[in-house]
């Protein structure tokens, strides 16, 4: 790949893109708005959904976060009423970063992404541990020519670390992505993508009362906060949803980015900068209003 097309690849796309999802669907509430927002917005094919491993209170391995995810997308397809192929990922994370970890989604997209080109690229968006797409990469490194991967992952750089849960989970993969020279959009949590809240009187206004889909990402969102809220007030982050706006970003309406030195994340929760590393796109700020105006319109169609 061509630097100046590396650079054309690192811009918002426009028209209409194919695009896979890779979620770790049940590890929070965000991602269903994510998947959601992306069924819903015409111009934006999807063509896989990919499950992703994940390992907290929600599971009892990344093996059972996974398959916990998988089922979670074929219950938000059903209430979206859309189809579209399904995939799990992986039961592990990589052992290094030199092995990949064989699953359906890695195979899947390492395969899929033969259809394409530098030129006609495959949007991966990824909003979970990065394990099935480093994956992919190991499997068939020709395939970082044909993607742009859009991954919310890590911190801020001006944060005091990068142990956000996505990244934190699986440096190796981290590390065999931001290293491998795949063109990459990387939307950073603290510090950044955190700004993207969403409150309960938001959703009992917005969302609840305007459909099947509406009522369980409100409910579900409500129920969750309130758990840990304790009777206080709160908002909740559904930053997942940002990472699909980066593919609606035309004009900079939802997002503000540069381009910077692609760096490498360390096992000690850092960032280290590399010496001639290529160029990677940075999203360091997020319209906030203006992005949540869209979600609710697409979602609810008001």
């Amino acid at each position: 790949m061509t630097e100046q097309q590396r650079l054309r690849n690192l811009n918002i796309p426009t028209g209409d893109i194919d695009v896979v999802l890779d979620t770790d669907a049940y590890n929070e509430i965000d991602d269903q708005f994510a998947i959601s927002y992306l069924l819903h917005s015409p111009g934006l094919h999807t063509k896989a959904l990919y499950a992703a491993p994940f390992f907290n209170g929600n599971s009892i391995s990344p093996a059972d976060g996974m398959e916990k995810s998988y089922e979670e997308i074929h219950r938000l397809l059903l209430l979206i009423g859309k189809q579209c192929p399904v995939l799990r990922g992986s039961l592990t994370y990589l052992p290094d970063e030199h092995t990949p970890v064989d699953s359906p989604a890695a195979r899947d997209l390492a395969a899929r992404a033969r259809a394409y080109s530098s030129e006609h690229p495959l949007y991966v968006v990824a909003i979970g541990a990065i394990t099935n797409v480093a994956s992919a990469i190991l499997m068939e490194p020709a395939v970082a020519d044909n993607i742009v991967v859009v991954w919310l992952g890590g911190h801020a750089r001006h944060f005091h670390d990068t142990a956000e849960f996505n990244m934190v989970q699986d440096i190796a993969a981290a590390r065999v992505v931001f290293g491998c020279g795949v063109p990459l959009v990387q939307l950073p949590c603290a510090g950044v993508v955190s700004s993207f809240t969403v409150s309960k009187q938001e959703l009992e206004h917005y969302f609840a009362g305007k459909g099947t889909l509406s009522d369980y990402l409100s409910a579900n969102t409500v129920a969750a906060a309130e758990s840990y809220a304790a009777g206080r007030n709160w908002t909740r982050v559904i930053w997942d949803v940002t990472a699909v706006a980066w593919l609606k970003n035309q004009g900079e309406r939802f997002l503000l980015s540069r381009t910077v030195p692609t760096p490498l994340p360390t096992y000690d929760r850092q960032y280290e900068d590399v010496e001639g590393a290529p160029p990677m796109r940075y999203v360091y700020y997020v319209h906030r209003d203006a992005l949540m105006n869209d979600l609710i319109h697409t979602i609810t169609k008001q």
